[in-house]
């Protein structure tokens, strides 16, 4: 075809527009792969959050439940957690500082009473996408921020005290 000629018939960018809405349909796909793997990705973190929520609980549960006489209860770093000095051999309650996975730098909020170590939590302040919870973290229902998922271990089991009865009888007291 020479400059100034009209092209034939039927020959007007039919094949340009069908590229232009293959590549569009091609980036309306992406977009939603994207955004479904977004969501999958922050659920995968969501549940890692829940399980180390738990390793911290049961170590914070641990750490206050093996404390020697007259010491204190709660630590006062994370390192009394990875290696307890207070007793003659060292106790390891938790296995290794483990990580925040919502947070990049990894960092935890921490819980604490009188100085010493009492729960943690999460930095990110991002609504959660999970609404159903198991017994151990029903508290976080209905909860607006990962930073309100505060993971504290639960209060210390106590055995019933037996009823004993008075001295000279043989019935307890009612």
């Amino acid at each position: 075809m020479r400059s100034g000629e009209r092209p034939p018939a039927g020959q007007h960018g039919g094949a340009y527009l069908l590229v232009l809405f293959a590549v569009a349909a091609l980036g309306l796909t992406l977009a939603g792969a994207g955004q479904v793997w977004q969501t999958v990705a922050q659920r995968e973190r969501e549940t890692e959050l829940l399980f180390v929520g738990q390793q911290f609980r049961q170590a914070l549960a641990s750490y206050r439940d093996r404390s020697p006489e007259g010491r204190p209860r709660a630590p006062a770093s994370f390192d009394d957690l990875l290696e307890d000095r207070r007793h003659p051999t060292p106790v390891r309650h938790l296995r290794r500082l483990w990580r925040d996975p919502l947070n990049p730098h990894g960092e935890w909020g921490v819980v604490r009473t009188d100085g010493r170590i009492v729960g943690v939590h999460s930095l990110r302040d991002a609504p959660p996408l999970r609404t159903h919870f198991d017994e151990r973290d029903a508290a976080f229902a209905g909860v607006d921020s990962y930073a309100r998922w505060v993971f504290v271990p639960a209060p210390p089991r106590v055995a019933p005290t037996a009823a004993i009865a008075p001295p000279g009888t043989d019935a307890a007291p009612p």
